[in-house]
């Protein structure tokens, strides 16, 4: 985080588990452990980029922010509130002021209503039209490049882009200062995407919005992240500094996946990780990425690695104690 930017979302040692019940009287033997102590800041205005394998628990450490899944331990402070022991009455403002742009927008929309009353919604449960619903969905729809002219229709009658579009009217029709987008473009044709993602710098520069930015594409969140933290099985490995994570990545499953990420007219060795991924019912005791990582010593198997500080990073690796 950018040291002039004051913090608007920390996150301290968050869990976010998931019980396993059988039997007849449907005890608890276990728990899924999607998300496994992380501890990072967001500051107002920064984009944090999140990026990982599928089911590293990305998805489910934004909806924990927005309270949407059920927090097993840990602590969420929204601009020097804590969430947790806020009651859901005094939830209400914070609540206006915390959105989610989906992955998929055709099933995040409702096929029954039309693109006016989707984007106005928000605006009337918080009582904050300031006009006439057509004049303020107008409004917000030049914003994210459409035209008024389709207030009237549906979901279905549009492209993916557009409605992912329709998607983002709605997310700042409430004037949110902190928005999850959730592989908001993953969905979308390379070009679109381009689209999806300046528009997302355009409006964070005009209404000052922090995001976190889900996705398993670095070459993606390279172009929109101003610091990216790299995720597996629960745990936060390493983040810093958008710049130092792209040309100079510390630990070995972000150099891997740095390595991935394909650039026209180089061809450059990859080095594949062998190994297998371990469950999160079951993970390991010490480095979650032991199994797999090329560089694994004894302490690797048998200690879980602590914050190391190196410069703008913070790396999760024995490599660097």
């Amino acid at each position: 985080m950018n040291s002039n930017s004051p913090t608007l979302i920390s996150i301290k040692d968050l869990k976010v588990w998931f019980p396993i019940r059988r039997g007849i009287l449907t005890r608890t033997v276990g728990y899924v452990k999607a998300v496994d102590g992380i501890s990072v800041d967001i500051g107002k205005g920064e984009t944090l980029g999140l990026v990982g394998e599928s089911g590293c628990g990305k998805t489910t450490l934004g909806r924990a922010l927005l309270q949407l899944e059920k927090i097993h331990a840990g602590r969420i402070r929204f601009d020097n509130n804590d969430l947790q022991s806020s009651s859901q009455q005094s939830m209400n403002p914070s609540g206006c002021r915390m959105q989610m742009i989906f992955q998929d927008p055709l099933s995040s929309l409702n096929p029954r209503m039309t693109v006016m009353n989707i984007i106005t919604e928000g605006l009337a449960e918080f009582g904050m039209l300031e006009s006439d619903k057509r004049t303020h969905a107008g409004r917000l729809l030049q914003e994210v490049g459409l035209s008024k002219d389709i207030l009237e229709r549906y979901p279905h009658e549009f492209s993916g882009g557009q409605r992912q579009r329709i998607s983002i009217a709605r997310a700042i029709s409430i004037k949110p200062d902190f928005i999850v987008c959730d592989e908001a473009v993953s969905a979308l044709d390379v070009s679109v995407q381009a689209q999806i993602v300046n528009l997302l710098i355009d409006l964070k520069e005009r209404h000052h919005i922090s995001y976190l930015f889900i996705s398993h594409d670095l070459s993606v969140v390279s172009h929109i992240a101003d610091r990216i933290a790299v995720m597996y099985l629960g745990k936060i490995v390493e983040y810093g500094a958008r710049r130092d994570m792209i040309e100079n990545p510390l630990h070995p499953y972000t150099k891997a996946l740095v390595e991935a990420v394909p650039q026209p007219g180089v061809a450059k060795k990859r080095e594949i990780l062998n190994g297998h991924i371990p469950s999160a019912i079951h993970p390991p005791q010490g480095c979650r990425f032991s199994s797999r990582c090329p560089f694994c010593m004894e302490a690797c198997r048998i200690e879980t690695p602590v914050a190391t500080r190196i410069g703008t990073r913070t790396v999760y690796c024995h490599l660097y104690r």
